[in-house]
């Protein structure tokens, strides 16, 4: 029973890395790189490492992908600088 929940754990994270790897918008990408973090802390969970699980729960699934968020958030919101004037002037 553990063997079949580890494979199918790995293949949740396998999934999961395939899709964030494919996806090509930043914003898209980080709310699948979310789960992918949350796949990992069920792997890290069936592997009994809860520390690990933990950690990654709070990195992974929430923090990492939220700074994404904010940072693509504000390099579309942001005005371009000189994209118009000649170099110099």
């Amino acid at each position: 029973m553990t063997d079949t929940l580890i494979v199918l754990a790995l293949l949740a994270v396998a999934a999961c890395a395939t899709g964030a790897v494919l996806t090509p918008d930043p914003a898209r990408q980080a709310v699948v790189l979310s789960v992918l973090g949350l796949s990992l802390a069920l792997l890290f969970t069936v592997l009994q490492a809860p520390d690990v699980a933990l950690s990654q729960l709070g990195v992974g699934t929430a923090v990492t992908p939220l700074l994404i968020l904010l940072t693509v958030r504000k390099v579309r919101r942001s005005p371009r600088r000189g994209g118009d004037q000649e170099p110099g002037a």
